[in-house]
């Protein structure tokens, strides 16, 4: 009965040992292996053994073992049992766990005794040296008797994956299997290297920032790939067992940074896609952490992260390629084709670290086959993109031409689309900047909180300074069309520069500047000439002296002398203690867009056209403008003009009449084609007191006169056609409205369109409150 048992006993142990004889060339054990997992990695083969007495091992029925990133410590049992046919035949028997990135890998078998003791100790964290057989993956050599019967334990540990490919070779049949796998990593590092070569010629020769960062990346993914099949530790680092496990995630963060980048260039997703070029630069920014913490912290944190990492990119630079295809880039095509490739090595890799593939050849390498494609076929799609610049100069060399050609030809119409640009552009542009205006200004006539009252004051300023800023680019473009001419009138020269003080006291206060405005008491109030020209110079010079004035003030100071012919030549000085600027020569200062350097438009604001609106303005009244200035010593700009006295009436000469109307009296025809703008000088009228009726367009505004009298009418010279230049004459020419007043709220470019006559007055857009208080109290409530 004790022989019986005893035999039961062992019936398992002699039904799970591996036969093989002299004939064996190689024998995979993954399906022969028992496995014991020990989660504190403190268990001796003492207490395996008796884990195994105790049938803890479980044995394991997959190809080849794959744990994933564990911090368990794995003990394989092996059961080999040699059963040569002949027994004098000698054999030498290795034992390969083909896996290089394990780090700790420990051999325990039996002595004479029978006690277990190890009897060789190796892995990546331990220098080259201790490896029996110095090969990338490891190799014991098995010594066996004929009919000998043996037990072997092996104990694995790493911070990154467990694999255990483990096979045992006849040492004749693996020498003959080497060349196989040695010619296919052969294969694929020679594509690599070939692959640089060739790209660092290109980039000398084209000095294209793509071709440096592919560069790169070929070298860091090549190195990734030499630390990982373990030839990098035989070859580059053999005594450097930190570096050998660092190494890893070090290169699949650089990979993954340069790849990145290159992606960005190559596919220019900083123009086709802004957002797929952010996720790109997130990209770069965690491959730089991975970096970062491969040298600094643990193994296994690094790995993870190079993992995560490694799919990410992968999955991201393959849709930023199917993106740039589908939006047309004829390079994509070459880039998709070889990150499928890629994608798919990489994919099947990672699945195996992970252990949700079986580690055989095709699976170990499909990164390295992968790779050696994908940087084949980008290659050409860099070639392919030098070939595409080539046609795209030449294409566009002919569609130069080709338009060069359609410009000719359209050089004739040129000035009519511009005076319809600029018509369409002034319109677009001011009606509703004028609705805003006209708002602000009817809530003044309103009782606001001061907290209200502050807010308008902000928003009236900022508008206005809107206004002045369309102004001046409209203004510019209608010098240059040549549209803008002078249009003297009769002006208070005083009211002027009263204007002027009150529109910039509230900038210069709010910068605490001192703002004097000094008028010579000789001069003469009343001037011919064109006013609102005048101004716009004068806004222009005010505006810069506050802006380029930190501390101290600035003024506006006039002064003039008697000319001939009954002219009065003034002198208009803008004087400010701003930061000045070097003396440059008028064709620089007075360039239009021109700022003293970048960093003036981000500090000052501003376009960089007040100098050469005003310059142009000034010669077109015939003036004359000059400058002065030192750096941080201020500036003086000084205008000099000419303009002819009005001839003063007799009072004699006109009679004086009574004016007993009230507004409440008095009905005014507003016609505007404009919401907006209808509403605001409705709004207006109505606080002034005046009954108002309104209408859309000319036919309507005439049937109204036909059929109602009317005190006055209020026309927007931009309605359609042109139609309210010509209204004027058919409003004049209906019976009993011949000398009806007539209102134009026009443009200065529109204004020459207005019809002019003895009824027909001008009204500056936007429509300032009082100026249409004054023009209604002189025309209509005094007659």
């Amino acid at each position: 009965m004790r022989y019986l048992l005893m035999l039961l006993f062992c019936l398992p142990l002699m039904a799970s040992a591996v036969e093989f004889d002299e004939f064996t060339q190689s024998l995979p054990l993954g399906r022969s292996l028992q496995v014991f997992e020990d989660p504190s990695g403190q268990a001796t083969i003492a207490d395996v053994r008796a884990q195994d007495a105790a049938g803890q091992f479980r044995t394991h029925d997959k190809a080849t073992l794959n744990a994933g990133y564990s911090r368990s410590a794995f003990w394989l049992k092996i059961d080999l049992h040699y059963r040569p046919s002949n027994p004098a035949a000698q054999r030498t028997w290795l034992l390969e766990l083909a896996y290089p990135p394990l780090d700790h890998l420990d051999l325990y078998l039996p002595d004479a005794t029978g006690a277990y003791r190890l009897v060789r100790q190796t892995g990546d964290a331990l220098p080259f040296a201790s490896r029996e057989i110095r090969q990338n993956n490891y190799l014991f050599d098995l010594p066996f008797k004929p009919d000998q019967q043996q037990t072997l334990y092996l104990r694995l540990a790493s911070e990154g994956s467990i694999q255990a490919p483990v096979t045992l070779w006849s040492s004749t049949a693996y020498l003959e299997d080497q060349p196989v796998r040695l010619y296919v990593l052969g294969i694929i590092y020679g594509v690599l290297l070939g692959m640089l070569v060739y790209n660092l010629f290109i980039y000398l020769s084209v000095r294209d920032t793509s071709y440096l960062y592919y560069i790169f990346y070929i070298g860091s993914f090549g190195l990734y790939q030499l630390s990982v099949n373990g030839a990098a530790v035989e070859y580059f680092w053999p005594d450097n067992p930190w570096w050998a496990n660092a190494a890893t995630p070090f290169f699949i963060g650089c990979a993954g940074l340069f790849g990145s980048q290159f992606a960005r260039t190559f596919l220019q997703t900083k123009t086709h896609s802004p957002w797929l070029d952010r996720l790109l630069i997130g990209l770069i920014v965690f491959s730089a952490l991975v970096i970062g913490l491969s040298l600094m912290t643990s193994y296994a944190l690094a790995l993870r992260l190079a993992t995560t990492l490694a799919l990410t990119f992968t999955v991201v630079i393959f849709a930023a390629g199917i993106l740039a295809w589908w939006r047309g880039l004829r390079v994509a095509r070459y880039f998709i084709i070889a990150w499928s490739a890629f994608l798919l090595g990489g994919i099947v890799n990672t699945l195996m670290v992970l252990g949700l593939l079986p580690n055989v050849f095709l699976t170990m390498y499909a990164s390295q086959i992968g790779s050696a494609i994908e940087v084949a076929l980008l290659s050409l799609a860099l070639a392919d993109r030098i070939n595409a610049m080539r046609e795209q100069q030449a294409q566009t060399l002919f569609d130069a031409g080709q338009k060069l050609e359609v410009l000719n030809q359209q050089l004739a119409h040129s000035n009519k689309l511009k005076d319809e640009f600029l018509a369409t552009l002034t319109h677009e542009l001011r009606t509703p900047m004028n609705g805003v205006i006209g708002s602000l200004e009817l809530m003044q006539t309103v009782d606001l909180d001061p907290e209200l009252e502050q807010y308008q004051q902000t928003a009236a300023g900022s508008a206005r300074d809107m206004m002045r800023m369309v102004n001046g680019i409209l203004t510019l473009t209608e010098l240059q069309a040549g549209k803008l001419k002078a249009t003297p009138g009769s002006f208070s020269l005083r009211a002027v520069v009263e204007a002027l003080r009150v529109q910039f006291e509230g900038n210069a206060a709010s910068k605490s500047l001192d703002f004097k405005v000094e008028v010579l008491p000789t001069l003469p109030d009343r001037l011919l000439g064109d006013s609102a020209k005048l101004a716009q110079c004068l806004e222009c010079l005010l505006d810069n002296a506050i802006k380029f004035t930190r501390v101290g003030g600035l003024a506006l100071r006039v002064t003039g002398r008697p000319s001939a012919d009954e002219r009065m030549a003034l002198s208009f000085a803008v004087i400010d203690t701003g930061i000045g600027f070097t003396d440059l020569g008028e064709a620089t200062l007075y360039q239009r867009f021109f700022q003293l350097d970048g960093s003036m438009t981000r500090e000052y604001g501003g376009l960089g056209v007040g100098l050469a609106i005003c310059r142009q303005l000034v010669e077109l009244l015939g003036g004359k403008l000059t400058h002065r200035s030192e750096p941080g010593s201020g500036s003086r700009f000084q205008l000099d003009v000419e303009f002819e006295l009005p001839v003063i009436e007799t009072p004699a000469d006109q009679p004086t009449r009574d004016c007993t109307r009230a507004p409440q009296d008095c009905t005014v025809l507003l016609v505007d084609d404009n919401s907006v703008n209808q509403l605001v000088m409705r709004g207006m009228l109505l606080k002034l007191g005046f009954r108002v009726r309104s209408a859309d367009n000319g036919a309507a505004a005439l049937d109204c006169l036909q059929r109602e009298s009317f005190d006055a009418v209020l026309i927007d010279c931009q309605l359609p056609s042109h139609e309210g230049a010509s209204l004027c004459c058919q409003i004049h020419a209906l019976p009993g409205c011949a000398h009806l007043p007539v209102f134009m709220l026009a443009l200065g470019a529109d204004r020459e369109q207005c019809a002019p006559g003895a009824a027909i007055d001008y009204l500056p857009k936007p429509v300032k409150f009082e100026d249409l208080q004054a023009a209604l109290q002189r025309r209509v409530l005094s007659c």
